[in-house]
């Protein structure tokens, strides 16, 4: 009887002991895998950041957060969203670039190769049209502004929808994919900016 007794303590001594080692390593594996979350290398607060080409300056970003992440593929993070003002050669405003979140990637030698725009993103140009979608992409070296995601374009007599479009940075001259509605400008407030729960709906 007491042998058996001592089989069975150290049956429950070994499952117990077992079980400890399974939390700890689960305790470790879990502060490992926060630990490796990437992290900002750098992080600052109300930041201008300006885009030059040729000695002239192009485009002037504002944001009330950058994070900045090094690496092979070096990239900034925008996560309390932005201002993008594009610029003429004369220096005067030409386009106005807003949205809740962005994120630019570096080319690697410090210079900005693609931003990328999200949630809310709102393009006015100088004669006043307007552009709302819910994802922009923009490229440096094509200027050119982007996106495949729903569209809505006001102009000043009327309002057009559609799936994708691309655009010069300054929205001078565009060209939607698909479209899929055009209106008078005074049923602007019935077209909705499709959003992303949208979709999802769908």
């Amino acid at each position: 009887m007491l042998k058996k007794i001592l089989y069975i303590s150290l049956f429950i001594l070994s499952f117990m002991s077992f079980a400890a080692c399974e939390n700890d390593i689960d305790l470790v594996n879990s502060i490992t895998s926060a630990s490796q979350k990437k992290l900002p290398m750098e992080s600052s607060k109300n930041v201008e950041f300006l885009y030059s080409d040729s000695a002239i300056v192009r485009a002037r970003l504002k944001a009330p957060q950058i994070d900045r992440y090094g690496g092979k593929k070096p990239y900034l993070e925008l996560p309390k969203g932005m201002n993008i003002v594009f610029y003429q050669q004369t220096k005067a405003e030409q386009t106005n670039l807003t949205a809740n979140y962005g994120i630019g990637f570096d080319n690697g030698n410090g210079l900005m190769e693609k931003m990328e725009a999200k949630g809310n993103v709102i393009v006015i140009n100088e004669k006043g049209e307007r552009l709302n979608t819910e994802h922009l992409t923009w490229n440096a070296f094509t200027k050119k502004i982007y996106t495949d995601d729903f569209v809505k374009i006001t102009t000043k007599d009327q309002v057009i929808c559609g799936d994708g479009m691309e655009a010069d940075q300054d929205f001078s001259e565009y060209k939607i994919k698909n479209v899929t509605g055009t209106f008078d400008v005074n049923e602007a407030d019935q077209v909705p900016v499709e959003t992303e729960k949208d979709k999802k709906k769908k």
